[in-house]
């Protein structure tokens, strides 16, 4: 096994993304002491009793200390307030780098409180499942996934390749955007499929005609894929409905616009129009699978992601 990366990585928050890096940083060998930091006792006696680091706290700014890479992966909306409390125990030359969805507001949060000689990147690993908490990561959780930087200016080239490096052999795929950018393109991949998701499924909650027991009895048509991205964590999507306003609001007209057409051509028995759309949004299907970012297995895959290796 080649020699760690890091002598001591300091995780704060351990639900799925921090508990699954926690995972492959101890099966890739890549730091000598992995430090746990989360503000809930409970939260982290289970990352203890599933030994997922070396070093355990409620207390963030003593998990950072003397940490060579600090990951914060907290809730959006969080960002600024850990920064503020961990950055007087961050140490020169350390990397410090996020996971959240949205880039901007996570940058303007905590840019402010990063002290002078510290490397901040902004990062967001594409990776994820509906489940939350230190018992729901799982080592692969990254293979041949995208993680995005949107480094900032005068971002020290050697810091982002050796962050590079680290994604790398934790699985993912690497790319860097401008952070705006990458925000309107999470807005249409991700913010705005989950709160459609969140919204078919609440219509469906609300509606008087369909009982709860049939909405649970048949929902192994479509119905029920949109409940898995439903299941998500709802204090990290209130956040990125929040912090990524400007852009999920934009998405969401032009999906209303698109939405508005199909109803139309619904209406109007406009079967030619209807095929073409279906034919079209098969190719992205399609496309998506040739690039490797699904299997072309029935049921979407469903037992590979909910029995993951390494699990």
């Amino acid at each position: 096994m080649a020699s760690p990366m890091f002598e001591k990585i300091a995780l704060v928050g351990i639900g799925l993304i921090g508990s699954s890096l926690a995972r492959v940083i101890r099966r890739e060998g890549l730091a000598r002491h992995i430090a746990i930091a989360t503000r809930s006792a409970s939260t982290l006696n289970r990352a203890e009793e599933l030994g997922l680091g070396d070093s355990y706290s409620t207390d963030a700014s003593e998990a950072v200390r003397g940490a060579d890479l600090v990951i914060v992966s907290v809730p959006v909306g969080s960002s600024g307030e850990v920064a503020a409390e961990i950055a007087p125990a961050l140490k020169k030359g350390a990397i410090l780098t996020d996971v959240g969805s949205t880039k901007a507001s996570v940058i303007a949060q905590m840019q402010p409180h990063v002290p002078e000689g510290v490397h901040f990147i902004p990062g967001h690993p594409l990776a994820g499942t509906e489940k939350s908490g230190p018992d729901a990561g799982f080592a692969d959780l990254f293979e041949n996934r995208w993680c995005i930087f949107t480094p900032l200016p005068g971002t020290d080239p050697a810091a982002l390749e050796k962050l590079s490096e680290f994604w790398r052999r934790c699985g993912s795929n690497i790319d860097t955007m401008d952070p705006q950018h990458h925000d309107m393109t999470l807005a249409i991949v991700s913010h705005l499929p989950h709160i459609i998701a969140y919204n078919i499924v609440g219509t469906a909650d609300d509606l008087e005609a369909v009982t709860k027991s049939e909405v649970i009895k048949y929902s192994a048509s479509g119905f029920r894929d949109f409940t898995r991205l439903a299941a998500s964590d709802p204090t990290m999507w209130r956040d990125v409905c929040l912090h990524n306003k400007d852009a999920i609001l934009e998405m969401l007209a032009r999906f209303s616009e698109d939405l508005a057409s199909l109803q139309r051509a619904i209406r109007w028995g406009d079967g030619e129009k209807l095929f073409d759309l279906f034919t079209r949004t098969r190719a992205i299907r399609r496309s998506i699978i040739e690039a490797g970012q699904d299997i072309d297995v029935p049921d979407f895959g469903r037992q590979a992601v909910e029995h993951p290796k390494g699990s």
